[in-house]
Parts: C-alpha cells; sequence; structure tokens
C-alpha cells in the first residue's frame, strides 16, 4: 500500500512538472525581441548630391572610349543638372551615387553604345576665389569651416587694385552677399563662412 501511495505521488509530481515546462516554453515564445533575437537598427543613410557639390563621372567597359567620352568632372548647377556629351542634362541633385550612375548608364546604353560602364563618384568639394586677389581665377578645395577673409588668404591675398569693401560672396543658389573685408576682420559675425560651390569676388576700385 505504502509502495502505491508513494508511485502515485511520483507520478503526480513528474507530471505537475511537464504541465509548467510546457508553460514555460510558450511562454518564452512570444516573438518580443528579446525571444526572437532580433534587434531594430536604423538603416545607414547614403549621401546625396547637393548643388555646387562636383560630381565625377568615368567611363570605361570599351577599346577606345576614352577618346570618344572622357573622364568628366562638373559643379552641379543651380538647376541640379550635369551636361554630358550626347545626352546632355542628367538631373543629379538630390541622388546617390549608384542611382545617379545607373540613370547616366540607361541614358548611354543601348541608345548610343550596346555596353558600357559608368562609374560616378564626388569629386573635391571646391569654391572659387575671382577678382583682384593674387591668385587670379583661384579654385580652391573645401577642406572644412571656412570664412570669406580665410578664401582670400588662401587664395594669395588681395591685390593693391582690390576693393575690400565691396567683395561679393555668391552662393551656389544665387544668393548674394556684401562683404567689407577690414569689418570682417575686426568682426567674425561680418566674416560669413562660405560653403563648397560659392564664389568670392574681389572687385577693383576705381581712383
Amino acid at each position: 500500500m505504502k509502495l502505491f501511495v508513494r508511485g502515485l505521488l511520483a507520478t503526480s509530481l513528474l507530471l505537475a512538472g511537464l504541465i509548467f515546462a510546457g508553460c514555460d516554453s510558450f511562454s518564452g515564445d512570444t516573438g518580443s525581441p528579446a525571444a526572437t533575437g532580433s534587434s531594430s537598427t536604423n538603416p545607414a543613410v547614403v549621401p546625396t548630391f547637393h548643388v555646387g557639390d562636383t560630381v565625377s563621372v568615368v567611363f570605361s567597359g570599351i577599346p577606345g572610349i576614352a577618346d570618344e567620352l572622357p573622364p568628366h568632372e562638373e559643379t552641379i548647377k543651380e538647376d541640379g543638372n550635369i551636361t554630358l556629351p550626347l545626352i546632355g542634362a542628367v538631373h543629379a541633385e538630390g541622388k546617390t551615387a549608384g542611382e545617379l550612375q545607373n540613370e547616366i548608364h540607361d541614358r548611354y546604353v543601348p541608345n548610343y553604345y550596346v555596353r558600357l560602364t559608368v562609374t560616378v563618384k564626388a569629386g573635391d568639394l571646391i569654391y572659387y576665389v575671382s577678382g583682384e586677389v593674387n591668385s587670379h581665377g583661384s579654385r580652391e578645395i573645401y577642406v572644412g569651416k571656412t570664412t570669406v577673409t580665410q578664401a582670400i588668404t588662401s587664395a594669395g591675398g588681395l591685390t593693391d587694385f582690390a576693393n575690400p569693401s565691396k567683395i561679393m560672396l555668391i552662393r551656389a543658389d544665387g544668393q548674394r552677399i556684401k562683404v567689407d573685408y577690414n569689418e570682417a576682420l575686426q568682426d567674425q559675425t561680418k566674416d560669413p563662412e562660405i560653403y563648397p560651390g560659392d564664389q568670392v569676388n574681389v572687385p577693383r576700385k576705381f581712383f
């Protein structure tokens, strides 16, 4: 009798353990990140081209293609376009390098070539300093925060014929900002920062 009772008790305990184990197994499979091992991550942001950026386009994949379509480097114009041989204007603003590369390829193939490899990448970020500076028509590489007076210094400084009070900063979008060079040297708030694609023009003074 005692053996029967002990056996019955052991069987009950075994059944209870199986029931609890089954409950634990079900409750763990909730589909939550902790249960499934998944995690939420933000996708990487792919940079896009802007007005004033420099785009470099290289054509390859066909013997002698460099003679017909030489490497092309161009600053994106105010309308957001670059202009390529045969196909004309291509809208670059707002596109990634890969998107622009695919569009250019599809404009050439098969309309002009049976096959063609197109490689697009961002060129050097540049700004321009022109007029009465010692490096006439200076094309400067943008390497970080730069102000008008710093840009002029990079271009060799003002010539003796420069009119320092009527310097014009022309943004890539066409906005024009008048800058007085001497005032800008004394007051940083009057020395605006320049960006890729901008132009700094130093006029000649009239005697």
